[in-house]
């Protein structure tokens, strides 16, 4: 399984906002301490935020947020969020797919219980368990686009 990379930056943008000391991150800020699009970020973020995961706020003074408590948010559950549920092959599509296979595979159903596994796995942790010390020093550290400025 590879994620999507709308669902790798929505990873990283709350990770980052969940070992940062400060609360509300402008939206420019985090992408460029991610060095992503900050077009991309953007849709990304939107995402979140109508999952209950970010506030965002607009105008001087405005930006993104967590709009819970990193310990309450899952791994999984976002993942899952950000992912829209992808089909895994042709038979998970919504419209059954156009698989010759289909109604005598025994792959679907071993396919779908590794996928429930995966992101129960995820679901054993939170935001908070991945703030390690070292994403803490990587949050504060100066982004390369500003420390080699003059």
């Amino acid at each position: 399984m590879r994620l999507t990379s709308f669902a790798d930056f929505g990873l990283r943008s709350l990770l980052v906002l969940a070992a940062s000391e400060q609360t509300t991150w402008s939206s420019a800020a985090l992408a460029s301490r991610l060095e992503v699009s900050r077009d991309h970020l953007v849709k990304v973020l939107q995402r979140l935020a109508a999952g209950g995961y970010v506030r965002t706020t607009r105008g001087p003074g405005g930006g993104v947020r967590l709009a819970r408590p990193a310990q309450g948010i899952r791994l999984g559950e976002v993942l899952a969020w950000l992912e829209q549920e992808p089909a895994l092959t042709e038979c998970f599509r919504a419209d059954g797919g156009a698989c010759v296979l289909s109604g005598f595979c025994a792959l679907r159903p071993k396919l779908e219980r590794a996928r429930r596994a995966f992101y129960a796995a995820l679901d054993e942790s939170t935001l908070s368990d991945c703030a390690t010390p070292g994403l803490q020093r990587f949050v504060l550290k100066e982004p390369p686009s500003l420390a080699a400025r003059p």
